[in-house]
């Protein structure tokens, strides 16, 4: 692995590459923070617009998850960030298709970059075989209509510095000479243009359902959905709608399921793995 896997970011080269992709208006690099995504909902909170706004740090101290799990991974092993997402034009109901045109994003670059094709776990999770190797969260701004999307990347995460055991990383998958600034300046123009096109036709964008779905890990598998108070569903995960829930055929009827409800989704049966814990780095 070079040297330059754990250097730090190149602010200055991110900033011209967010530049010329006409979302990004703002690129910050911090050396450590609690958490991204709460920054920039903080600063959102206080009045700025944070709309085209990108936050990157070098170290999390607090990064969390879904349902408030936390995650933490040794300075610089990561790309840790937070952009600002505006959504207005786009029905609410559109909006659950964000993590997932994120996720999308993930999987463009780590392919184009470094040939590593992994899939998606319905609804936050980038994976390779049944290791994790990205995680998102998005979260709602107010007041103004704007999504705050967290991205957590392991790029050089070794097996002694993982906190879980369902981690892998760019390099624990092989990958060497990783340059982070390469990385995130081409993760930024890929979710640009995937978000800036599905925004164009008003969050109903076929040829994402389509992309997403080629990648997807859950879809036509038989899946066991936890939800809050011990309740379970199992069936046939079938597709995803247009407000990007699951939908499940549990032999009686389709149900839909949102990102939202879940405390888990797992495989109703063999390896239990790749769903220990719905993981993220925000």
């Amino acid at each position: 692995m070079s040297d330059i896997a754990r250097s730090p970011l190149d602010q200055a080269r991110l900033q011209r590459a967010a530049a010329s992709s006409g979302m990004w208006r703002r690129l910050d690099v911090v050396t450590e923070t609690g958490s991204t995504n709460a920054d920039l909902l903080a600063r959102s909170a206080a009045g700025e617009d944070i709309a085209g706004a990108v936050l990157l740090a070098e170290y999390q101290s607090a990064g969390r998850g879904r349902h408030g799990r936390t995650w933490v991974a040794a300075p610089r092993s990561q790309i840790t960030m937070s952009v600002g997402v505006d959504v207005a034009g786009v029905a609410p109901a559109a909006w659950g298709w964000i993590p997932l045109l994120s996720g999308v994003a993930v999987v463009d670059t780590v392919r184009e970059i470094h040939g590593v094709s992994p899939t998606l776990k319905w609804p936050n999770d980038v994976l390779v075989g049944s290791a994790k190797l990205a995680g998102i969260l998005a979260e709602v701004a107010t007041p103004a209509p704007v999504v705050i999307v967290g991205i957590g990347l392991n790029v050089t995460l070794t097996a002694d510095e993982a906190p879980d055991s369902v981690a892998t990383s760019l390099a624990m998958l092989g990958v060497t000479d990783i340059d982070r600034s390469e990385l995130t300046a081409r993760l930024l123009a890929n979710v640009a243009a995937r978000f800036e096109h599905w925004k164009s036709l008003g969050g109903n964008d076929a040829q994402l359902a389509t992309d997403y779905t080629s990648m997807s890990s859950t879809l036509s598998t038989e899946v066991r959905v936890l939800l809050p108070g011990g309740r379970e569903i199992t069936g046939v995960a079938c597709s995803i709608d247009d407000s990007g829930r699951l939908l499940m055929n549990d032999g009686d009827s389709v149900v839909p399921i949102s990102a939202g409800d879940i405390t888990h989704l797992r495989p109703a049966s063999g390896d239990q793995r790749n769903s220990a814990r719905d993981i993220t780095t925000r």
